[in-house]
């Protein structure tokens, strides 16, 4: 069993909890032919956020719970930080907690 699991639940928690916070979690699923998009991050249906909380973070549960190979590499970090250069003073908070999900990801320290 990888020693990163506990710590990446918690991350994605702690994901979860600021969009929350932030009033970026949705209520209502966006429809189905925007959650097929094919596109990476779905930038062509679905904002960021909609795309954190209805596609990775539910992807990310399927794997802790069915204890299946995590990523070997997330480029979340980088989608964040374009998004959020759109929204000056927005996202801070959102963008640490997806770097230190990145971090857990490539196992570093």
């Amino acid at each position: 069993m990888d020693a990163r699991l506990g710590q990446i639940a918690d991350q994605l928690l702690l994901i979860e909890r600021e969009l929350r916070v932030q009033g970026w979690w949705d209520e209502v699923a966006p429809s189905a032919e925007a959650l097929a998009s094919v596109e990476p991050f779905s930038v062509d249906t679905l904002e960021f956020e909609q795309w954190l909380q209805w596609i990775f973070l539910p992807r990310m549960k399927v794997i802790l719970e069915q204890d299946l190979p995590l990523p070997s590499a997330s480029g979340i970090l980088e989608m964040a930080e374009m998004v959020f250069a759109q929204r000056p003073g927005r996202g801070a908070q959102l963008r640490r907690l997806l770097a230190q999900f990145d971090q857990l990801i490539v196992g570093a320290k």
